[in-house]
């Protein structure tokens, strides 16, 4: 019998799906075996501020290379650790778990599970967030100097991966502004096709490590993405030696980039492809619907979820440290712990966060509720970004 015979690829994640309905399962028991003291990732952690980045691999928590901050593949999962001084003798920490658009279940359980782990690793004192692929937040993005997609990754779980045969490797990147008011500059990784072009951005294409680069500007990028471009044909190129070309779409030899992504044939003088995912849409204006807080409780002996306030200004004086709060400000689900909740109500904030944006992914036509990033914060360590949604 091959090797191969019988196994089959991981179910990729639904990022409609809630990480934590496997709670119980063969995976949950399998990342709790090793409990956060004896994880040899989190060792030393929360001594200083800086930022650490791991790749779930295998259901292990594996340090990524600092070379590659920033660096993330669409097939996995990652967790971040960004530790901050907080007055002068105190740290803060956020601790984003990032699940690529192809990563599969197993990886996305495994990066959650581990989230929770390294919090109470650091004593239950860090920011907890869900990032997704299409539609990370402000605040994850402003770590990185840039924020880079590409294609593949690992794959977890007891799968046969078959060696390919040997093939010409040809990448384009697309590099853009997050929105016309962003400082924030996109790297995606996109289809090597001249159909991917855009007027509005700066593409680079690398045919592989012995081939000359080439860097595409279109004739309505800005400065800030040709510098941005600049910056990545100097990471792709430090100690190599490789010849390099610019090309501006207004020069007539712009043709010379179309036709190495097969396009030949193709005389357009514009072109235009949405931008990847979520990025379509720049800088929108926020939600008209109301924000609206809601109380998780189980004071009466079983656990509810109420409506506090739609709509009013949200006070701090409005959260009980007895309880845990879902805060739904349009563009981001906060989930507020108290210092005084029962061990119930703090074991179900994921879940019942993640039923929620179910619940408006679900009544709403064409909804994208599912992308909302969702943070936890706790009573008495709360991040500065959760600070100014509210009147303190």
């Amino acid at each position: 019998m091959p090797p191969h015979e019988g196994l089959v690829h991981p179910k990729e994640y639904d990022i409609k799906d809630s990480n934590v309905e496997l709670i119980g399962s063969d995976l949950d028991h399998r990342v709790k075996y090793n409990s956060a003291v004896t994880e040899p990732a989190w060792q030393g952690l929360g001594q200083e501020p800086g930022l650490r980045v791991w790749r779930i691999e295998n259901f292990e928590v594996i340090p990524w290379p600092k070379e590659k901050t920033g660096q993330f593949y669409d097939g996995d999962s990652f967790i971040v650790l960004h530790s901050y001084k907080v007055g002068d003798n105190k740290l803060g920490h956020d601790i984003f778990f990032w699940l690529g658009s192809k990563t599969t279940q197993d990886e996305a359980g495994t990066a959650a599970y581990k989230t929770v782990e390294l919090d109470e690793f650091l004593h239950g004192a860090a920011t907890q967030h869900r990032e997704v692929q299409a539609h990370p937040s402000d605040e994850f993005l402003a770590l990185f100097t840039h924020y880079q997609i590409r294609k593949g990754g690992v794959r977890s779980g007891f799968t046969h991966v078959e060696p390919e045969a040997p093939k010409e490797i040809t990448t384009l990147l697309r590099i853009f502004k997050k929105g016309p008011k962003s400082r924030t500059i996109i790297v995606h990784e996109v289809e090597p096709t001249w159909e991917s072009l855009d007027d509005k951005d700066v593409f680079v294409l690398d045919k592989g490590e012995k081939e000359k680069l080439f860097v595409w500007q279109g004739k309505d990028c800005s400065p800030m993405e040709k510098a941005k471009a600049a910056q990545v044909v100097n990471d792709l190129t430090i100690n190599l030696h490789r010849d390099l070309e610019v090309i501006s779409q207004h020069e007539s030899r712009s043709k010379i980039f179309v036709d190495l992504l097969g396009g030949k044939d193709v005389f357009e003088r514009t072109f235009h492809c949405p931008r990847p995912g979520h990025f379509q849409k720049q800088d929108s204006e926020p939600s008209d619907s109301p924000k609206k807080l809601f109380r998780l409780s189980d004071d009466s002996g079983q656990l509810t979820f109420d409506l506090v306030k739609d709509g009013e200004k949200v006070r701090r004086s409005d959260l009980d440290s007895n309880d845990v709060f879902l805060y739904d400000t349009n563009t981001r689900l906060w989930v507020w712990q108290g210092s005084g909740a029962s061990a119930k109500e703090k074991a179900m904030w994921l879940k019942v966060a993640q039923a929620y944006i179910r619940r408006l992914q679900e009544s709403q036509d064409n909804s994208e509720a599912y992308y909302t990033p969702i943070s936890k914060v706790v009573d008495g360590y709360e991040s500065p970004a959760f600070l100014k949604t509210i009147e303190v």
